[in-house]
Formats: C-alpha cells, structure tokens, sequence
C-alpha cells in the first residue's frame, strides 16, 4: 500500500511517462506544433481535460461493480501489470522517433478531442492501471486519490506542453539523444509499476 506522497510521486512518474512515449496524442501535439506553431500543439496537448472526465468516469463506475470481487480485481491487475510490462519493454527498445502526422486544418483542440476519444490508451491506462491505483488510494482518504490524479494530468499535459514548444521552435529536439534516452529510462520506470501490480494480483488470488 502507497503512502500519499507516494500515490502523488506515482502519478507524477506515470503521468510523465504517459506524456512523452510515442502515441497517437503525441503524434497529433507533435503535427500540429511544425505545422501550425507550438500554440496550435499546446491546444491539442491540452485535451485530455476534456475528453478524460467523461472516460475516466465511465471506467470508474464499471470497475465499482468488482471493487468487492478480488478475483477480477486481481484479473484487471495481473492485466495491468502485462500492459506496462509491454509499454516497458517498448520504450526500452525505443530507437527513432517518426510521429509527424499530415493534416490541413488548423481545428487542433477538435482534433485532439477526437485522437483521443479514439485512441486506446486511456482507455486502457484507466481500466488497467489508473482505475486500480485509484481504488487503493481511496482507502488512505480522497485527499490520495485527488494528489494521484493531479500529479497524472499535470505531468501527461505538461510534458506535451514543453515537447509541443520544444517542437514548434526546433523539430530536431524529436531527433537528439536525451529525447531518446528519457524514453527508455523511462521503461525502467513501468517495470517497477509492472512489478507492483503483480505483486497486488498475488496478493488478492491468494
């Protein structure tokens, strides 16, 4: 079990993780930040504001239902922990970064609405990973679950933020190694977390 500063550190490391490995969101901030400037990236980077209440509620609410079943809540975990295990080994293996996206219009907010009601990834990050987390963070208070997912959003928005004006100033940035090399230490990181619900589906079949 987390402690709360814990549950704020976790969000925070998940949260920037999320922010800057190769996506569809990403590719999305990235397009529009050479095509159209870094103000036209920073309104599609900003979109899981709006798109992610409404699916984050929906997953939390469907996954309330199993909250007392400790198998399916071990299932979802054991599930989580080979999402992240993959998402680690995936950015570990990261060798080039090609995300740029053709588009035309200028609508960027619109269009990351869209990229990211339609993308996978939160989708997945919330039923597997974010949902649990939160669950337990509940148990130490909501002052836990509030710090988890403020430290994820300020950290999967900011980076987005910072790689759409280090794009909209330099496109090379995409190219150089610390780029590069954050992404995989970065699989380092979903390892731990891989380890850790593992650990939690054990706990909960046995």
């Amino acid at each position: 079990m987390f402690s709360i500063n814990e549950f704020l550190i976790s969000g925070i490391l998940l949260g920037f993780a999320s922010g800057i490995s190769p996506g569809p969101l990403l590719a999305m901030t990235i397009s529009e930040s050479i095509q159209h400037g870094s103000r036209a990236g920073i309104k599609v980077a900003l979109s899981p504001f709006i798109t992610d209440l409404l699916i984050v509620s929906v997953i939390l609410l469907f996954l309330l239902k199993f909250d007392k079943y400790d198998p399916v809540i071990a299932m979802i975990s054991l599930v989580g922990s080979f999402y992240l295990i993959y998402l680690g080994i995936s950015s570990l293996r990261t060798k080039n970064i090609d995300l740029e996206l053709k588009t035309k219009k200028t609508n960027s907010l619109k269009k990351g609405i869209i990229v990211n009601f339609l993308s996978p990834h939160p989708y997945l990050f919330w039923i597997t990973i974010g949902g649990p987390i939160l669950f337990n963070a509940l148990d130490l208070g909501i002052s836990s679950s509030i710090l988890f997912v403020a430290g994820f959003y300020a950290l999967l928005v900011g980076s987005k933020i910072i790689i759409a004006i280090l794009v909209g100033r330099s496109r090379e940035f995409l190219k150089s190694n610390y780029y590069l090399y954050t992404i995989r230490s970065l699989g380092l990181v979903y390892m731990v977390f891989a380890f850790y619900f593992l650990k939690q589906a054990f706990e909960l079949l046995n």
